[in-house]
C-alpha cells in the first residue's frame, strides 16, 4: 500500500515491513488455531484453553506470561449465563523502555443461525478469512504476533515495551477482565485498543449498555388441568403485557439522540436503543409453562443515567404484572459503562503508523463516537487514562457479530505494519511524547 506521507525508515525497519508480507501465512495459521477455540460469551467457558494457546504462541517471543483470574464473586450471577474461570493473560517484555499496552478481548459473541461455513474452523477463500472472531478480534491478535515476530527476526529496536492484555468478557459482560486489571493497578503506560475499525478514525468515545434478565414465574400444572381455578399460572401468557410494554419503550427510546459525534457515513445522530435480545420459557406441550426469561439489552448514551434507566425499566415491567399471580425477578447479567473522549498526546503518532499500514494521510482522519460499546469506560473510571488509542480490523462488510464474519490477509498485513511502526524506535521520533518529556 502506498504511504501518503514521508517517514524516515531505516533499512532494518524496511526489512521488517517486508517480512510481514512474506510471513502472512504464519498469521493465518495462528488465526486458524484461535478460531477453533470456542470463547463465545455467554457462557465464556473457553478462556483457559485460549490462555494455553496464547502462552504457547508468545513464549518463543520471550514474553513473561501471567494468567490472572477475575474472582468469581465479582462476575457470577446466580441466574446468569456465565460459567467457567475468567482467565486473562498479561504478557510482558521488560527492557526498561516505556510501556505500551496492547489490548484485545478474547471472547466472541455466540454462533448465530445463518452460518454457511463452520464458524469454529477458519475458512480461507482467496484473501478472505472466515470464522467466528476473525475480525472481532482474534485477527488483531494474529496481526500483532506477525508484527512482533518480524521485529524479533530483523533485530528491530522498539521504543516501547509491548504489554499484551488478552482479556475476558467484553461482549456485554458483567465484570470484564480489563476492568479487573485496571482496578488492581496492573496496567502501565498507555494503551492501544484493537477493538475498533480499519477506518481512519480518531475515537471520540462510545455508549454504554446493560443487559437485564427478567424472570417471570407462574405455576406449572398438567396442561389438561390448566383451566381449573387456582391451578396453573401460565408465565408465557402473563409475559405478553411485558413484551408489549417493552415494545412501546423501544419505540420511545429510538426517538432520543446523543450529542456524541456520529460516524461520517451515518445518516443521522447516534441514538440509544432497547432490544429484546432473548426469550426462553416452557418445557413441553403437556405442561402449563411456569417460567419465562426475557433478556433486555439497553444501549444508553453518555448523557443518560444507568440507575434511572434501570429503575424505569423495572417499574414498567412490575406495573404489567400488578394484581396477577405472577412473580418477577430481575438480574443484571451484563453492563458496560460509556467511554469518555479518550484523546491524548499519542494519537498523532498512531495516525502516522496507520498511514504506514493502510496508506492513510493525516487529512483522512475524522473524530467520531459509536453506539457500540467498550469495556474501557471502566478503565477510565479506575483512573487509567483517559487516553486510549483505537484501531482494528472492523469494516462494514466484515459481518462482525453476524454469520460469515471475516477479515482479509491484506488487512492483517496492514494492521501488523501499523503496530510495528508504532512500537519501533526508528519511526516518527518527533511524534513520541516521551521524547518531548525527557528533553
Amino acid at each position: 500500500m502506498k504511504v501518503k506521507h514521508a517517514t524516515s525508515q531505516s533499512e532494518t525497519f524496511a526489512s521488517a515491513l517486508a517480512l510481514i508480507e512474506r510471513d502472512v501465512e504464519m498469521a493465518v495459521s495462528s488465526l486458524s488455531r484461535m478460531v477453533s477455540i470456542d470463547t463465545s460469551f455467554p457462557p465464556g467457558c473457553g478462556y483457559a484453553s485460549f490462555a494455553d494457546l496464547m502462552t504457547e504462541l508468545l513464549k518463543p517471543m520471550e514474553f513473561d506470561i501471567e494468567r490472572i483470574k477475575v474472582p468469581r464473586e465479582l462476575w457470577f450471577t446466580e441466574n446468569g449465563p456465565a460459567c467457567g474461570d475468567r482467565v486473562n493473560v498479561v504478557a510482558r517484555r521488560k527492557t526498561g523502555q516505556p510501556v505500551c499496552g496492547l489490548y484485545y478481548h478474547v471472547d466472541t459473541v455466540p454462533v448465530a443461525p445463518g452460518w454457511k461455513r463452520n464458524p469454529l474452523s477458519l475458512t480461507v477463500e482467496g484473501d478472505k478469512l472466515f470464522g467466528l472472531g476473525a475480525a472481532d478480534m482474534k485477527g488483531t491478535i494474529a496481526a500483532t504476533l506477525l508484527a512482533l515476530s518480524a521485529a524479533k527476526k530483523c533485530g528491530l529496536p522498539l521504543f516501547y515495551d509491548p504489554m499484551l492484555l488478552l482479556c475476558t468478557d467484553e461482549e456485554g459482560g458483567l465484570y470484564p477482565g480489563i476492568r479487573y486489571l485496571a482496578e488492581q493497578k496492573l496496567l502501565e503506560g498507555h494503551i492501544l485498543n484493537f477493538n475498533g475499525s480499519a477506518a481512519p478514525r480518531i475515537w471520540a468515545g462510545c455508549f454504554g449498555v446493560f443487559n437485564l434478565q427478567i424472570t417471570v414465574s407462574g405455576h406449572v400444572v398438567h396442561a389438561g388441568e390448566g383451566n381449573r381455578t387456582g391451578n396453573g399460572v401460565n408465565a408465557i401468557d402473563g409475559s405478553l403485557p411485558i413484551l408489549n410494554a417493552l415494545s412501546a419503550m423501544k419505540a420511545q427510546v429510538a426517538t432520543k439522540a446523543s450529542s456524541l459525534a456520529p460516524p461520517p457515513h451515518a445518516a443521522g445522530p447516534l441514538r440509544p436503543s432497547l432490544n429484546i435480545a432473548a426469550i426462553n420459557g416452557g418445557t413441553a406441550g403437556g405442561q402449563v409453562p411456569a417460567e419465562v426469561k426475557i433478556l433486555v439489552s439497553r444501549r444508553y448514551a453518555p448523557e443518560e443515567s444507568f440507575d434511572a434507566l434501570r429503575s424505569e425499566l423495572e417499574h414498567q415491567v412490575l406495573e404489567c404484572v400488578a394484581g396477577s399471580d405472577l412473580n418477577v425477578h430481575f438480574d443484571l447479567v451484563g453492563h458496560l459503562i460509556p467511554t469518555e473522549d479518550p484523546d491524548g498526546p499519542h494519537w498523532p503518532r498512531w495516525q502516522k503508523a496507520l498511514g504506514v499500514g493502510f496508506g492513510y494521510s493525516p487529512d483522512d482522519f475524522r473524530k467520531w463516537g459509536a453506539a457500540s460499546c467498550s469495556d474501557f469506560g471502566y478503565v477510565q473510571k479506575a483512573g487509567f487514562g483517559p487516553e486510549v488509542l483505537l484501531g482494528g480490523l472492523g469494516r462494514p462488510e466484515s459481518c462482525i457479530h453476524s454469520p460469515e464474519e471475516h477479515t482479509t490477509r491484506q488487512d492483517i498485513v496492514a494492521l501488523a505494519k501499523s503496530i510495528l511502526a508504532y512500537l519501533a524506535a526508528d519511526f516518527a521520533a518527533e511524534d513520541i511524547p516521551e521524547n518531548a518529556t525527557q528533553s
